[in-house]
C-alpha cells in the first residue's frame, strides 16, 4: 500500500506542482485577457478564466451554482479516481494506473484553481489561423494524456481477452 501511494505520489504530485507554478506565472506575468505570441499562427500563451468545465460547461450558469458543482463533483470523481488507481495497481494494470495517477493530478490542480478563483486559469492558447482550440492548462493536459492510457488499456487489454 504505501509503495502505490508513492506511485501516485510521485507522478501527480509533480504535475500539481507545475501546474499551479505555470498560473502563478502566468497570472503575475501577463494581464487577463492579454496574450503573448509564442510561435505566430500557432502558439499564444493567453491570461483567461474558465468559469464552466471542459470546452465552457456550465459557464452561463451563476458562479455559485458553478462553484458547488464544480468542486463537490471534482471531489466526488477523485475519490473514483484514487478507488480505480488502487484497484489497476492491485491487478498489475501500470499503464492504466499510470493514466489515473496522471488523472488525478490533473483533477487535484483544477480544484486547487475552483477552490481559490471559483474558475480555472486557463493559459495554453493552440490555433491554426482563425481556429482555435480552446484554451487549456498543464492539468487539463495531464487528465487528456491520462485518458488516452486508459482509452489504450480498455481497448488493447479487451483485445488480448478475445483473442486468449
Amino acid at each position: 500500500m504505501k509503495f502505490k501511494i508513492l506511485k501516485l505520489t510521485a507522478i501527480s504530485l509533480p504535475i500539481i506542482i507545475l501546474d499551479q507554478f505555470t498560473k502563478y506565472l502566468v497570472s503575475t506575468m501577463l494581464q487577463i485577457y492579454h496574450s503573448y505570441t509564442v510561435v505566430p499562427g500557432l502558439f499564444n500563451i493567453i491570461h483567461i478564466y474558465n468559469p464552466g468545465g471542459a470546452f465552457g460547461f456550465l459557464a452561463d450558469n451563476g458562479v455559485l451554482v458553478q462553484k458547488i458543482f464544480f468542486i463537490f463533483f471534482s471531489i466526488i470523481a477523485t475519490f473514483f479516481l484514487l478507488y480505480f488507481y488502487f484497484n489497476a495497481e492491485n491487478r498489475n494494470e501500470k499503464v492504466l494506473s499510470f493514466g489515473f495517477a496522471l488523472i488525478f493530478g490533473g483533477a487535484i490542480g483544477n480544484i486547487i484553481d475552483r477552490i481559490r478563483y471559483g474558475e480555472v486559469l486557463d493559459f495554453l492558447d493552440v490555433y491554426i489561423g482563425k481556429y482555435h482550440w480552446p484554451a487549456f492548462n498543464i492539468a487539463d493536459s495531464a487528465i487528456s494524456i491520462g485518458m488516452v492510457f486508459f482509452i489504450y488499456t480498455l481497448i488493447f487489454t479487451k483485445k488480448k481477452k478475445t483473442e486468449s
